[in-house]
């Protein structure tokens, strides 16, 4: 039997909400999944990708992950990985470091086996890059297989290749798919095969309300998944509905009903009422010992969708009449005017974009869906030019 940890998406150097306690919240999840690993004693850990947030990782989120896979190596547990979207870069990876130092190995085409299964892994493939890909897998010895890689697969939510397209044109047969890229855990059969994901180990997301943690996969006579939680910081969710003659004071009650120490606090105003000043519900939870508190008034965001005026009189308004016409979300809307109107360089619009769009989701948890790109896969350089 081979029995694994299966965990991915833990996004090391994420500052979220723009507190460096949620970027070493980060580094803290991942270290926990390693030590798990060591105190029972698994055959590896699998990692599905996107094990840091982007490609330029500062040098101390780059030294803590060094310093929590040397720890895995030093318990002779290996560390089986490949490049998600997020932290993909142009040449080299950062997971090549870590492989040239003896801490990592990144999953291909050739069979990696541990105990009496063979681990295959694809980094993240673009999607207009799927039809010259190529399904040969080098062959192997070992009575089970898993393919490692990252991407959305149907059928599960917002899957945008078919899983069983992938177990259809492999070379080889395999036992288990284990993926990353969608947050959200769940294992499905397709095809005689597990396909599963692990989830991730931080709250990236506010709609991410379900506990974090990863999987424990057991290659024997058939594949067992189960799940393992993992013990991340609060987050309190505060979801209040309006009536027509409340206002502030009930939010305000309803805030109060948590433990808000050292808790993200998320509060979600709907219904009818009175006119709210998010930022006096921040306050309050603040005042409460809250880490951070962000507040979505959906009120405010329905209204700002009705108050649409057009003048054809200049190009501009012929265009977001355009966009008002395709049915775009209002967080939709709001990435094409930064795109149109930045007044940054075009080399840096992305980043600009991305900037957008983190605080849109941290404002509205289900505004917009994520998105990412890959790059080529690149080896063999030294640290000065990782660094």
């Amino acid at each position: 039997m081979t029995r694994v940890i299966h965990t991915g998406d833990t996004h090391i150097g994420y500052q979220q909400y723009h507190v460096p306690e949620r970027r070493q919240d980060f580094l803290a999840a991942f270290r926990t999944v390693v030590r798990d690993a060591i105190d029972d004693d698994v055959a590896a850990v699998v990692h599905a990708g996107d094990l840091f947030h982007d490609r330029r990782p500062t040098l101390s989120d780059i030294m803590g992950t060094l310093e929590v896979l040397e720890e895995l190596a030093d318990a002779d547990i290996p560390f089986l990985a490949v490049v998600g979207n997020h932290e993909a870069k142009r040449d080299a990876q950062w997971l090549d470091l870590y492989a040239s130092l003896g801490l990592a190995t990144r999953l291909d085409h050739e069979p990696t086996v541990v105990g009496d299964t063979a681990f295959y892994g694809l980094d993240f493939i673009p999607r207009s890059k799927r039809d010259d890909f190529g399904y040969d897998f080098a062959p192997h010895d070992a009575a089970h297989a898993a393919l490692v890689t990252h991407g959305l697969f149907q059928p599960f939510d917002y899957g945008d290749w078919e899983a069983s397209e992938v177990l259809e044109k492999s070379s080889v047969d395999v036992d288990a798919l284990l993926l990353g890229d969608n947050h959200k855990p769940g294992k499905q059969q397709v095809d005689g095969a597990w396909v599963t994901y692990c989830g991730s180990t931080e709250r990236a997301s506010a709609s991410e309300r379900e506990d974090r943690g990863y999987n424990i996969v057991s290659f024997d006579d058939d594949v067992q998944i189960t799940r393992r939680g993992l013990d991340t910081r609060e987050f309190v969710f505060v979801d209040v509905e309006l009536d027509a003659e409340e206002g502030i004071e009930r939010v305000h009650s309803q805030v109060g009903q948590y433990d808000l120490a050292d808790a993200v606090v998320i509060v979600s105003v709907d219904g009818d009422g009175e006119p709210i000043a998010p930022a006096s519900i921040e306050e309050f939870a603040l005042d409460r010992g809250a880490l951070v508190a962000r507040v979505t008034d959906h009120r405010e965001l329905a209204a700002d969708e009705r108050k649409t005026s057009v003048s054809f009189a200049d190009p501009d308004d012929a265009v977001a009449e355009r966009v008002r016409e395709l049915g775009l979300s209002g967080a939709a809307r709001d990435i094409d005017e930064t795109v149109r109107a930045s007044k940054v360089a075009d080399a840096n619009v992305a980043e600009t974009v991305e900037d957008r769009v983190r605080e849109l989701v941290e404002d509205d948890p289900e505004a917009l869906d994520s998105a990412g790109s890959t790059a080529d896969d690149g080896k063999d350089q030294s640290l000065e030019e990782f660094l």
